[in-house]
């Protein structure tokens, strides 16, 4: 995992297409905080079927996007990847520990290894 390799200490969290957690793996010395990080990220990434860059930047360009800050447990912060199979999304990563655009770069790294 690059964030091993890095010594990044993270959370990585799996979720399938309900949104249901079905892998978790927190690197010893991770802040307890980035599990539920972590699954608020593949969560969100999976149930807007978009990554969660996408989300943080539309909320930053402010406008009627910062509506969408009224959606429980929405996490629109980078980290966060929808995983595909086939064309269709069977779940999404979520990865948290570092800044946000670690935690993507992370994110991105573990889907292009995933063949």
């Amino acid at each position: 995992m690059l964030g091993k390799s890095k010594q990044w200490p993270m959370v990585v969290a799996i979720v399938d297409t309900g949104g249901n957690l079905v892998l978790l793996e927190k690197m010893d010395n991770t802040q307890l905080a980035s599990i539920d990080i972590a699954i608020g990220k593949a969560r969100t990434a999976n149930n807007f079927k978009r990554p969660t860059k996408v989300i943080e930047d539309a909320i930053a360009g402010g406008g009627a996007a910062l509506r969408m800050l009224a959606v429980p447990g929405i996490f629109p912060v980078e980290g966060g990847e929808p995983i595909y199979s086939n064309g269709k999304i069977i779940g999404a990563i979520g990865v948290s520990g570092m800044q946000p655009a670690q935690d993507g770069e992370v994110a991105k790294a573990a889907l292009a290894g995933q063949k």
